[in-house]
């Protein structure tokens, strides 16, 4: 086992790997930007090292500092988190090139899984059923024409390289075509510095399901049951679920071994996330991560599996601490992605934290690295917060998590705490009949009646 990890990452997930850490004895590295310097896993690490200014691209991103940090401080592993370099294959390259371990897949599996095309062939290879489209790239006019003929509109094209929405269109008929594919393959060259794009039939109303996997290095590999992540908003989650309130434990288990049999054909280490849209009882392969993600609490609450600690001791050498049949699904729970931004018109709003109060009880989990007399900085993503909570059953999931909602106090800044008050106050959100568009409707419709 390690003696000590560097932690690559800010925020409560810097926080979360920390925790896991301590539990298993093992010391901790905080690397931090200027404006990260009073952060709370700066402050509860056995070290710090500063490792740039308040930009990501010269701190967080900044892999010669953070190599610099980690030797200088002796640790033997680096925990990436997730987003910034988290599915980076070179610095997972660079890392194990430095005599350290890289806590997370192998640098060959984030490389081909990043790339959205060669992902969608390894994984149909492996069996896993994918979203009708086209055969790699699409790139003239023809090529275009002649896919959507055989996919049948409306398609959806995608960034090779990219997600979050960005490099992503829509087009209802051939008139719309062309244009969706230019503008896509415009906004894909900005944000990801490569223009391909290729298209799917793009369904009307799937609902995001996510299949959580997991697999050591002697050939062990498990799947821990779904996540239900529908609730989106410019295809960026806000509130994820587990178990989904339309998945049986039959489709479950089915949709479980179809991962599980494509993980070991690929030999893929670590945890990792295998994300559909599903649709008149049909999963269809989106894309997979290769990192933790950022609802994996809502998993851990369900199977009471610490998840950060398995990717610990798998890329130590050892192997799961569970079988398959040892995996049991119990009650029912939801994570909140608590924003500081304005409730209504979501603009982030950064400062200081005057006043912090934290719900608790039964079934209850606060991940934040936020306190009082913080200040969130203007820099990075406006997360301050996940609540999770966990009920016997959806009924009182729902019960628990309304209540808390009202308990917790964030004061000196806007967040998204009464969003989800509302949220929880309509009857689709509470019957569990919802699918990707429906916030952004909700939004459309509720900025609607403010306007009148």
């Amino acid at each position: 086992m390690f003696d000590k990890i560097l932690i690559a990452n800010r925020g409560e997930i810097a926080l979360r790997v920390h925790r896991a850490c301590k539990e298993m004895g093992i010391s901790t590295v905080a690397v931090h930007s200027e404006a990260d310097a009073s952060a709370m896993h700066v402050r509860l690490a056995d070290e710090s090292v500063c490792i740039g200014p308040a930009s990501a691209a010269k701190s967080y991103l900044n892999i010669p500092s953070i190599i610099a940090a980690a030797e200088i401080t002796g640790a033997q592993a680096i925990h990436p988190g997730y987003g910034f370099l988290s599915e980076n294959a070179r610095f997972a390259d660079i890392v194990e090139a430095h005599g350290m371990t890289f806590i997370g897949p192998k640098a060959e599996h984030i490389r081909v899984m990043g790339d959205k095309i060669s992902a969608k062939q390894t994984v149909k290879d492996a069996g896993i059923p994918v979203v009708p489209g086209s055969d790699g790239a699409v790139v003239t006019e023809e090529e275009a024409m002649a896919a959507a003929a055989e996919i049948g509109f409306p398609v959806l094209i995608k960034a090779a390289a990219g997600g979050g929405g960005r490099g992503m269109k829509v087009a209802l008929d051939q008139a719309g075509l062309y244009e969706a594919v230019s503008t896509a393959r415009s906004e894909a060259k900005a944000a990801f510095g490569d223009d391909a794009v290729y298209m799917e039939r793009y369904l009307q109303k799937p609902r995001h399901i996510e299949i959580q996997v997991i697999a050591d290095s002697y050939g062990n590999v498990c799947h821990l049951g779904e996540r239900d992540c529908s609730l989106q908003r410019r295809h960026q989650k806000v509130l994820e679920e587990s178990p989904s309130p339309v998945i049986d434990a039959a489709a479950r288990a089915k949709i479980g071994k179809v991962c599980v049999d494509a993980i070991k054909a690929i030999g893929y280490l670590g945890v990792g996330t295998i994300e559909f849209l599903y649709e008149d009882g049909e999963f269809f392969f989106i894309e997979m991560n290769t990192r933790l993600q950022v609802e994996h609490p809502v998993t851990e609450a369900v199977t009471d599996i610490d998840l950060v600690r398995e990717q610990i001791r798998i890329a130590a050498g050892l192997p799961l601490s569970f079988t398959q049949d040892e995996i049991i699904f119990e009650g029912h729970a939801i994570e909140c992605r608590i924003n500081a931004e304005n409730p209504r018109t979501f603009t982030p709003s950064p400062g200081l934290i005057t006043d912090f109060h934290a719900p608790g009880g039964l079934g209850v989990r606060l991940d934040s690295a936020i306190y009082t007399g913080y200040t969130i900085p203007p820099y990075y993503d406006s997360l301050a917060g996940k609540l999770i909570v966990h009920g016997r059953d959806r009924t009182e999931c729902i019960a628990r998590l309304r209540r808390c909602l009202g308990e917790m106090v964030v004061g000196g800044i806007e967040t998204t705490i009464p969003l989800f008050q509302d949220l929880l106050n309509e009857p689709d959100i509470l019957a569990g009949d919802y699918n990707i568009h429906w916030l952004e409707k909700w939004i459309a419709a509720e900025h609607a009646k403010g306007a009148q």
